[in-house]
């Protein structure tokens, strides 16, 4: 029984990824050692991330219960390198904006799921004891494609030289959104006190809604030039 929970659980956070590199054409175009770039990427702008954190913000030493809310959000601050990041991976790859927006975006969220969720999986998954939490992290990992997906999209987007005025605005916004999403689940948790499963469906509908509004502009902006 815990061999087909763990089978569940892994089926269910690396499959959607698996069909959404065959199904959004980047087999085709043999992008898989460039998705491996974009990875190695991450995981040194997670090193950077880490070691400025481990610098610059010392553990809280506040009381319990109380939420430090100008050092969280500093710290989300510090993810504005993601954006950078990102920026760097679309650039040395050549080709339209959608290969480069999914070869980052599929290379980035693939790199999370194995740095941050393969181990609690394989360990925890595998337990005598059934827990949700491991279902809830599957599809935690679905969310954050979709994330990565809107967030290359706006970051591509935003670096563009001939993007109209009336976009800049918008644009910016989301990004900002991308930014501090991860800030505003744990604020939202923190004042409402939302359970495991309500902050995981309040956390997609918002991804949901940033990648639409990112999609629209994207389709908006391709088929204007």
């Amino acid at each position: 029984m815990t061999l087909f929970h763990f089978g569940n659980c892994i089926a269910l956070a690396y499959f959607p990824y698996f069909i959404t590199y065959k199904c959004s054409g980047l087999s085709e175009y043999n992008a898989f050692w460039r998705c491996v770039q974009a990875g190695a990427t991450y995981l040194f702008v997670q090193l950077c991330k880490m070691l400025f954190l481990a610098t610059f913000f010392p553990t809280w030493e506040g009381g319990a219960g109380v939420y430090d809310f100008v050092g969280e959000f500093m710290k989300a601050t510090v993810d504005l390198a993601d954006l950078l990041g990102l920026h760097l991976v679309m650039s040395r790859n050549a080709g339209k904006g959608e290969y480069k927006i999914m070869v980052a975006a599929m290379g980035w969220a693939t790199a999370e799921l194995v740095m941050s969720r393969c181990i609690p999986l394989w360990v925890g998954a595998r337990g005598i004891e059934f827990d949700w939490k491991y279902i809830q992290m599957s599809f935690d990992s679905n969310i954050s494609l979709v994330h990565y997906i809107a967030m290359a999209a706006v970051v591509w987007m935003f670096t563009r030289y001939d993007l109209p005025k009336s976009f800049r605005l918008p644009v910016t916004v989301l990004l900002g959104l991308c930014v501090y999403k991860a800030f505003l689940m744990e604020l939202f948790v923190h004042v409402f006190l939302l359970g495991s499963w309500t902050a995981l469906l309040v956390k997609a509908v918002l991804t949901g809604s940033i990648s639409l509004c990112s999609l629209f502009l994207f389709v908006t902006l391709v088929h204007s030039n």
